[in-house]
């Protein structure tokens, strides 16, 4: 251990006799493991380490320093994991003059050692997420691994550190109020608003372990709790994390995922044009499944078939939980065309005023004008055929969704569906090679004849309207 870790995290141990003086203090052995779980949303990372010491019968003084860090002063736990019942801390000072250092009494029943629990909270410790996709040659599954990068400006390294994440979404405003309820409110008990904070992300910590000893090989928990959902994802092994640096490591590697070939046209989604996307699933069944993914940025390569790699697409995801759908947006395929194009356009059940009818002319007395009658209303036909082209050499599921403002009624031969009340969807398969004129036809009622702002799906003439077919 170096100076300047010595200066930051060393604890040292002396004891005070019956006679009244003291034996000269001496450092103890380094951590014997560290635990880091961090919290991006509320830059606090929680630091939990474990240490060695020999006590002997009677008062010890254990002394904590933490000079250029960014550790909080306030938040400073010690824990007995041995002996807790024969170990007491009588009090906690802060040496007047020494703002970052603080000096436990412990009184001690025995000699010989134990192992004591140091936590506290720190910031400046944040971490990121990436993954890597190499789709085979078959474009039918692609490897699949995971990383995660750690960066640490707290001002102390951390040697050997398991690493824990806090990720998903955690509602610190019901943990908080979860407090206040027992009666622990900002201002009463020396406790502000920062310290409620603080004891939540404990709450939250506590909750997503199966006890709350210290255990290095904690098992992956998920915790679903009120309006939280969220999950401790731990990093296998542990690592060096030096202050100043990075640190990337893997978080999980499939050599087998399955995935779907996808294209869709959904202007609200992807903008007008119809995009290619591989979807895969994050379950057991694609080998994945373990945990949610936390949000980060996918890069997808796929393999040339001469030990190369091709560059497909980067993407940002969101966080993933188990059993939900990651989609991969590659873009347009220049080898799938995709057209709208307009077939036919009439009008309809036309309304209005009619008859002949005479009005006078206000403005010319005496003079009077025959009145024809107006249209008020009537339905606008237009048959439309989405025409698609699959040059490719396999064939494609094609997703379609339009949308349509104002009262309208729709008919087609492709079994459509509401997607919601102003958007129909659409299902159809294109064989390789081949052509789809996939026809449709909308009629939006205008005027008068316009009821509501929505769209109906008319089933019951469609196989008797020719340009449908």
């Amino acid at each position: 251990m170096n100076f300047k870790l010595l200066a930051f995290a060393s604890i040292l141990l002396g004891t005070t006799i019956a006679g009244g003086y003291n034996i000269d203090l001496s450092t103890i052995p380094r951590r014997d493991t560290v635990q880091l779980t961090i919290y991006n949303a509320e830059d606090l990372t929680l630091v939990r380490e474990t240490r060695l010491i020999t006590f002997k019968t009677g008062n010890n003084p254990l002394q904590f320093s933490w000079a250029d860090t960014l550790i909080d002063p306030t938040s400073v736990q010690l824990q007995f994991r041995d002996q807790p019942d024969k170990l007491t801390v009588l009090d906690t000072t802060f040496p007047h003059g020494k703002p970052q250092e603080l000096t436990w009494n412990v009184r001690s029943d025995f000699s010989g050692e134990a192992r004591v629990e140091i936590s506290y909270f720190t910031s400046g410790i944040t971490w990121s997420a990436d993954y890597t996709g190499i789709v085979d040659t078959d474009k039918i599954k692609m490897g699949l691994e995971g990383f995660v990068t750690v960066t640490n400006r707290s001002g102390e390294d951390y040697e050997q550190a398991q690493v824990r994440l806090v990720v998903g979404k955690v509602n610190l405003v019901e943990k908080i109020a979860e407090l206040a309820q027992r009666g622990i409110r900002p201002g009463q008990g020396g406790m502000d608003r920062k310290q409620l904070r603080r004891e939540a992300v404990r709450q939250v910590v506590a909750e997503a372990e199966t006890a709350l000893a210290f255990a290095i090989d904690a098992p992956k928990q998920i915790v679903k709790e009120g309006l939280s959902e969220y999950f401790i994802f731990a990093i296998e092994g542990t690592e060096t994390v030096p202050s100043g640096w990075s640190k990337r490591m893997r978080s999980f590697q499939s050599d087998d995922v399955p995935f779907a070939v996808r294209y869709r046209y959904r202007p609200r989604e992807y903008g007008d044009q119809l995009v290619k996307l591989f979807v895969l699933i994050n379950n057991q069944e694609s080998h994945l499944g373990e945990s949610p993914l936390p949000d980060g940025r996918v890069q997808l390569f796929k393999q040339t078939g001469s030990d190369g790699l091709s560059y497909l697409t980067q993407q940002e995801i969101a966080y993933i939980p188990i059993g939900d759908r990651i989609e991969l947006n590659l873009g347009p395929n220049p080898e799938v065309v995709f057209e709208l194009l307009p077939l036919r356009v009439f009008r309809d059940n036309l309304w209005g005023t009619w008859g002949a009818k005479f009005r006078r002319r206000f403005d010319q007395p005496g003079v009077e004008i025959q009145d024809r009658g107006k249209v008020t209303g009537w339905d606008e036909h237009t048959v439309f055929s989405q025409r698609i082209r699959n040059y490719t050499a396999k064939p494609i599921k094609v997703e379609i969704r339009r949308s349509f403002s104002g009262d309208a009624m729709f008919r087609s031969q492709l079994n459509p569906v509401l997607h919601d009340f102003q958007t129909v969807q659409l299902v159809t398969q294109v064989k390789a090679g081949q052509k789809a004129d996939l026809r449709y036809e909308l009629i939006m009622k205008q005027g008068d004849r316009a009821k509501q702002n929505r769209v109906q799906l008319d089933h019951s003439k469609p196989a008797s309207v020719a340009w449908l077919q």
